[in-house]
């Protein structure tokens, strides 16, 4: 306790005065440290706002990313299906009441007979003048298809993100072009594998139906080969949509970002204002 209220008077101020100088010794030391630490500070912010923003930028093309390697593999897949359906014999077969043992099969390319005990004996067709003009027809769009397919592959390859190309001839958008008309190419293939594979199956299902032939004879029905068709056809259409969507959906390349004030000396500023303020 204090003898007198003039000793805790001084005892007070005494206090007061120690406060005062820590507090202003205090604000000395961290204008200090803001001075010094204030474009490291600044620094690492930018660093990771960049890296923050590399990372949301990765993860969002990684669906486009995604969506072409889907649709490039379908693609592919349905080429081989489309080349499969020119190449078998199974596009009609027909089946005889007379010959219960034996099976007729008609593709693009050749004829044959097949056994019930396991034997297929196949003929090429004799000439190509001789072919009916349904035939001539679907050869013409099954080989245009299958060109037109070739060539959007070939064109979307060097346009996948996972392939290391044409950067020195536009970057970015150029491989967004290609993967663009790759996809169009895909389409176009699939529309014209479609054709002529529906154009043989209403022929078949016309004279199936036709009301003139009489009910002994043989008619032709479908065969394997128009599925194959029509799956190779559908899918090409897909694989075409796949690639053209992920590259509506990918991002403009990211331009660099411009040089900025460090931000921290500024902050140091105002503080000494307001320090000297106070």
């Amino acid at each position: 306790m204090c003898p007198s209220p003039f000793c805790c008077r001084r005892c007070v101020l005494h206090w007061l005065t120690v406060l005062e100088r820590a507090s202003c010794l205090a604000i000395r030391w961290s204008e200090l440290l803001l001075e010094i630490t204030g474009p490291c500070t600044a620094t690492a912010v930018l660093l990771l706002s960049r890296s923050v923003a590399g990372q949301r930028a990765e993860k969002m093309d990684s669906c486009p990313s995604s969506l072409e390697l889907l649709g490039m593999l379908v693609f592919v897949g349905a080429w081989l299906c489309a080349l499969a359906t020119t190449l078998l014999p199974q596009w009609l077969t027909m089946s005889t009441m007379l010959l219960p043992v034996e099976s007729y099969e008609l593709g693009l390319w050749e004829t044959c007979v097949v056994q019930d005990v396991g034997g297929m004996e196949c003929r090429g067709y004799d000439s190509l003048l001789g072919l009916s003009s349904d035939l001539k027809l679907a050869r013409c769009l099954m080989c245009a298809s299958l060109a037109v397919g070739m060539l959007g592959i070939l064109v979307a390859i060097p346009g996948l993100h996972l392939v290391k190309s044409c950067k020195e001839h536009g970057g970015h958008p150029t491989k967004k072009t290609f993967t663009i008309i790759g996809g169009v190419l895909g389409m176009v293939s699939g529309v014209l594998c479609l054709i002529p594979v529906s154009y043989m199956a209403h022929l078949a299902v016309m004279h199936f139906f036709d009301d003139q032939v009489p009910d002994v004879v043989p008619r032709w029905e479908f065969g394997d080969a128009l599925f194959c068709g029509w799956a190779a056809g559908f899918l090409l259409i897909v694989a075409g949509v796949l690639l053209v969507t992920s590259c509506l959906g990918s991002q403009v390349e990211p331009q660099p970002a411009r040089p900025q004030r460090y931000h921290g000396m500024n902050v140091a500023v105002s503080f000494r204002k307001r320090s000297e303020y106070v």
